[in-house]
């Protein structure tokens, strides 16, 4: 009788080991198939300059000021920092604004 239930034992040990993991195993499975982090992220592209507004000084061009766009003459240009100063219609002083917010005419 012992022999009969060892050999039982022995089966299903056998058989449970042959069977395909269930899903909580699977899970772990996936998460080692996964491809290696290492992998560069793809580079944000650097817009051509073709692209960006060729200003220049004196020229007239819409700023966005507060959210309301405003006639301004561009005084200068850093394309390094991405600011131009400009002098606003209407105001004493000259504002320094991103390239961004600046429209040509």
């Amino acid at each position: 009788m012992t022999k009969k239930l060892f050999a039982v034992m022995l089966l299903s040990l056998t058989i449970s080991a042959c069977e395909p993991a269930g899903t909580e195993n699977n899970s772990n499975a996936n998460s080692n198939a996964r491809p290696a982090a290492s992998t560069p992220a793809p580079a944000t592209p650097e817009p051509s300059p073709s692209v960006k507004p060729q200003l220049k000084t004196g020229d007239k061009v819409k700023v966005t000021i507060n959210g309301a766009a405003t006639d301004a003459t561009v005084v200068s240009v850093d394309e390094k920092s991405g600011k131009v100063t400009v002098k606003v219609e209407g105001q004493k002083e000259e504002k320094t604004v991103a390239i961004a917010d600046v429209i040509k005419n």
